[in-house]
């Protein structure tokens, strides 16, 4: 079996849905289809829990009115007989009047995440009547029967693939099996969300739950670029990744992907592969455990960066001041993404300035404190092992005519990364992919 996903583009409105069912059928091969919410739901889910957190029930009633009234004019694009347009619209009703009960009584965050469910669970059981009515053997279950996350808030492992199993065994014999992503519920059996990578998460861990023999994410993008096409001239997919260069580009800034979603996949020696809705002949970017040797791959990077450097004469040679400097980020929850030290100083960066200034304040008992706002963390990911000689020379080099704030390399076998003011990204980006990719 195998496992896809679908991102709200992919089933952003009725047309969409058609190419997605197409798309999921033709090949007669039983899958396991994770859906998002239709592009832009859960924006308005967002919108409508905000008026009734500030107790204005007229004000969430009114978008909850003007998102019924975008569905009903989905449903009668998508279904072409009176009997399951009729199915789904009696389904939408009570779906909206559901939302509606959120405006007569308290509203809280566990409130909140039951009504941010919502858009997951009509674009499944919009996307199942279909493919029912289309003739197609596709049964809907429900991602609340086993996505689960523990006292921890991260995935009871055990208790998925243990649910998942159950719930396939009990619903034998479909063609496809559709589902909710992002949606879970919590330790407490509350309704809850997996916070990090969303409905990529859900199906890279039922993928890994249920053994798949691939997962794939659809988008609306042909795969990983070697670098951000919508900054830079000549960029190109990437076919094959690792899953440790998939991270570090997700990291800092491919959005393709988010850095947590594939690790139940790695860790499970199960492929993932990015794919485009758009052109479903393309080949996409296979990640996998294979590392191959001896090639940069891309370029990513991430915006909003501070430096944060800390000198401090007291530091030559005194052993605890580094625990210090690290104790403090810590206890504001705040953390690093880069490091570079010097026997009188280390310098730091970090993309959340929530407590910036508690930090300083506390940095400066034990040195100068200097802070760069501003700035951009540029990533080479590729084969960067040491002993590969002159590949970060190429890095390097590529960057001769851009101020560099920060360079770290050696952290990972996996990437040389650059910090650099914003308004010298598109330079620094363009001359890495001319340096890198486009020598011909």
């Amino acid at each position: 079996m195998k496992v896809l996903k679908f991102g709200g583009t992919s089933v952003g409105s009725a047309q969409r849905m058609k190419d997605v069912s197409e798309l999921i059928t033709k090949d007669g091969e039983q899958k396991l289809v994770v859906l998002s919410a239709m592009s832009g739901t859960t924006n308005t889910l967002v919108e409508i829990s905000d008026y009734l957190y500030k107790k204005n029930p007229d004000g969430a009633n009114e978008i909850i009115n003007q998102l019924e009234r975008k569905y009903i004019k989905h449903v009668e694009e998508l279904f072409s007989t009176e009997e399951y347009k009729k199915k789904t619209l009696d389904f939408l009703k009570e779906e909206f009047e559901y939302l509606h009960s959120f405006t007569k009584d308290i509203f809280t965050m566990f409130e909140e995440k039951a009504v941010l469910a919502q858009g997951e669970v009509m674009s499944t059981n919009m996307v199942t009547n279909y493919l029912q009515e289309k003739g197609v053997n596709a049964i809907l279950l429900n991602a609340l029967d086993f996505m689960r996350t523990d006292k921890n808030a991260e995935p009871d492992l055990t208790y998925i693939r243990e649910k998942a199993m159950a719930t396939l065994e009990a619903n034998p014999g479909a063609e496809i099996y559709i589902t909710q992503g992002f949606v879970c519920r919590n330790a407490y059996g509350e309704i809850d969300n997996l916070q990090r990578g969303g409905s990529d998460y859900t199906a890279s861990l039922l993928g890994a739950a249920l053994n798949a023999e691939e997962i794939q994410i659809w988008t609306d993008i042909d795969g990983m670029h070697n670098n951000d096409p919508r900054i830079v001239d000549k960029t190109s997919p990437v076919r094959r990744l690792c899953f440790e260069e998939a991270a570090e580009l997700a990291y800092f800034g491919a959005k393709i992907l988010h850095p947590t979603c594939v690790q139940p996949a790695k860790y499970a020696g199960i492929p993932v592969r990015l794919l485009n809705t758009m052109d479903p002949t393309a080949p996409g970017t296979t990640i996998s455990n294979d590392t191959e040797h001896g090639k940069i791959k891309a370029v990513a990077a991430k915006d909003n960066i501070t430096a944060i450097k800390i000198k401090s004469s007291r530091m030559l040679l005194a052993h605890g001041f580094l625990r210090k400097v690290f104790e403090i980020f810590e206890s504001y929850q705040t953390s690093i993404d880069m490091v570079c030290t010097s026997e009188v100083g280390v310098s730091m960066s970090i993309d959340n300035t929530k407590h910036l200034n508690e930090i300083v304040a506390d940095l400066k008992k034990y040195g100068t404190v200097t802070i760069d706002k501003d700035m951009c963390i540029i990533c080479v990911v590729g084969d960067l092992t040491w002993d590969n000689v002159g590949f970060e020379t190429l890095a390097t080099e590529a960057m001769r005519n851009i101020p560099v704030r920060m360079i770290s390399y050696g952290g990972s076998n996996y990437n040389i990364s650059f910090l650099i003011k914003e308004e010298d990204k598109k330079r620094a980006l363009q001359a890495l992919s001319d340096t890198l990719f486009n020598k011909e």
